[in-house]
């Protein structure tokens, strides 16, 4: 695995994907906040033109990606080049939705180092050229919790990426070189 942060050539990518992971209220959770800090320099560098923001939205009270889209916008991303997947509950549907909904063939993907493996397994294993940028920052007490959740998490997606299961949601198509606005609910 190798950090693309200084290796890309502009518009290599079609996107950055950015995993959710918790929000509080309206704002992001200190991992997700270093995750959109991270896509939000290699928005800014060139890498992709756009970026999709994956999280849960699965209930009226609970919205990970407009808050991850809030923040983006607020830190100088053009509203135009967010795009929302309001389903992607887990590492693995947001690859697989990522590739089904959005064609997404080529993209950056960021989070944690610990969480980065799975991820680009996830999207290698579902039929997306991935590269992987680590998002740092703050610094985690609970880091044992998350790496035994890792640990879960990478059995549940190396059966899941044998069998590929249908995602919880699907969709209609969306093309990910085209508005992200379309993505607003």
């Amino acid at each position: 695995m190798r950090s693309v942060e200084n290796s890309l050539e502009s518009d290599e990518y079609q996107c950055i994907i950015v995993l959710g992971c918790g929000v509080w209220g309206d704002s992001p959770s200190p991992l997700l906040s270093d995750r959109l800090d991270a896509a939000i320099r290699l928005y800014k560098a060139g890498v992709a033109p756009k970026i999709l923001m994956s999280g849960d939205h699965g209930q009226s009270d609970y919205d990970e990606v407009n808050v991850m889209r809030s923040y983006a916008i607020a830190h100088g991303v053009a509203s135009e080049d967010i795009f929302l997947d309001h389903a992607g509950f887990s590492t693995y549907e947001t690859m697989y939705r990522a590739k089904a909904v959005f064609g997404v063939n080529k993209a950056v993907v960021v989070t944690q180092k610990y969480h980065l493996y799975r991820a680009l397994y996830d999207a290698k294993a579902l039929g997306i050229q991935a590269e992987g940028t680590i998002a740092v920052g703050h610094r985690f007490m609970s880091q044992l919790y998350w790496d035994i959740r890792e640990c879960a998490g990478r059995c549940k997606d190396f059966l899941w990426c044998l069998f590929k299961p249908l995602p919880t949601y699907l969709g209609e198509a969306i093309d990910i070189s085209g508005n992200g606005e379309i993505t607003l609910d």
